[in-house]
């Protein structure tokens, strides 16, 4: 590909995240060009920029985002700024990789999923863990029928102490949108309904916690504490979801709690003709034959280029061919509301039933 056919992206925010896109997308070069980098501190984009060999730092996000220069833009910056900054770079005729979750509330998922339905540019939300090698690997033997029905999941990701960045925005409601659950939950839950094959949940009875966090306990490795910043988020929540076809998924997540936990992400699928289990690099598929239980190991292969690596090459396939992500602005507004109706589950006690007037 000769390089006036190459995709050409911008980078908003040259944090961990940013700087985990630039590495993947660098070992692209033969199909794409990181040409323009910013963020909130321009000597960090400007180290980024002479790391990578990028060649222009904008001074704003809007700098880039009109950039003749720029086809695709990586948003990767606090939950707060996903859909302004989102929304203009699709109507600006961008392609768009963002960040999970999509947006800090269903509210402001809603304005990008809007502002998708009415370009025709690729959105998709950075969700990993659908590229992960085992879950790639059920996702094929649910699609070949091996589990039957799916009636019933549970997923979850127990940290035993690792509350992020104290009193910094992720630990703030009006920046983060919320704690554990919008942090890693909403990965599990992505995942978890990719693999049930993306049923329509329709009602939420939740529950969430702070027992660590306002006492500056649970703190992790993750982040530079702020002690005299704010922590009015949860550290755990907990949840049933109910979906349109009958099938239930349990959610349970934790930045901090006393159980004998391995920190590791897991779901289990449950179905007529067999299930399957997650956790971390591993897997199982379980199922009955001759009155016996059957197990067959799942494994990461050796050879693995890795999820980050797929979820990169799969957002330039959609771009070169003009096709909707697997983790669609519409998958990404599933996830909001889902998480919305958890947290107002857990205010008012009640059992809460999804809006989908989109």
């Amino acid at each position: 590909m000769t390089a006036v056919n190459k995709i050409r992206i911008g980078v908003i925010g040259a944090g961990n995240i940013g700087n985990v896109h630039m590495k993947e997308f660098s070992k692209l070069a033969d199909t794409c060009d990181i040409t323009t980098i910013t963020d909130a501190y321009l000597p960090l984009a400007e180290a980024r920029a002479k790391e990578h060999g990028i060649a222009k730092v904008a001074a704003t996000p809007e700098e880039l985002i009109q950039s003749p220069d720029v086809d695709a833009v990586i948003i990767g910056v606090p939950n707060q700024h996903h859909a302004p900054l989102a929304i203009q770079a699709i109507e600006a005729g961008k392609h768009v990789l963002l960040e999970k979750p999509m947006g800090i509330n269903s509210e402001a998922a809603r304005h990008i999923w809007k502002a998708s339905e009415a370009s025709d540019k690729v959105v998709m939300i950075g969700h990993q863990m659908r590229f992960e090698a085992v879950p790639m690997q059920i996702k094929e033997q649910i699609v070949r029928g091996e589990l039957g029905n799916i009636y019933t999941a549970k997923t979850g990701w127990f940290r035993r102490k690792g509350i992020p960045g104290w009193g910094t925005w992720f630990t703030r409601m009006d920046q983060s949108g919320g704690g554990p659950l919008i942090d890693i939950g909403v990965h599990m839950l992505d995942l978890a309904l990719y693999l049930m094959g993306n049923p329509k949940p329709v009602s939420v009875y939740g529950a969430t916690y702070a027992e660590f966090g306002p006492r500056k306990r649970g703190i992790g490795s993750w982040g530079k504490p702020d002690w005299n910043g704010i922590y009015d988020v949860e550290d755990l929540a907990t949840a049933l979801i109910k979906m349109d076809n009958g099938s239930t998924l349990t959610l349970e997540v934790s930045w901090a709690v006393h159980m004998d936990t391995d920190n590791t992400p897991f779901i289990h699928l449950m179905g007529s003709e067999g299930g399957a289990s997650y956790r971390g690099s591993k897997g199982k598929l379980l199922t009955e034959k001759f009155d016996r239980p059957i197990e067959t190991e799942l494994i990461k292969p050796d050879n693995d280029e890795g999820e980050r690596q797929r979820l990169s090459r799969h957002f330039l396939a959609c771009i070169r061919e003009g096709k909707q992500p697997i983790t669609s602005a519409l998958s990404g507004f599933t996830n909001n509301l889902v998480l919305d109706a958890i947290y107002e589950s857990s205010r008012t006690g009640n059992e809460v039933k999804l809006d989908w007037n989109l």
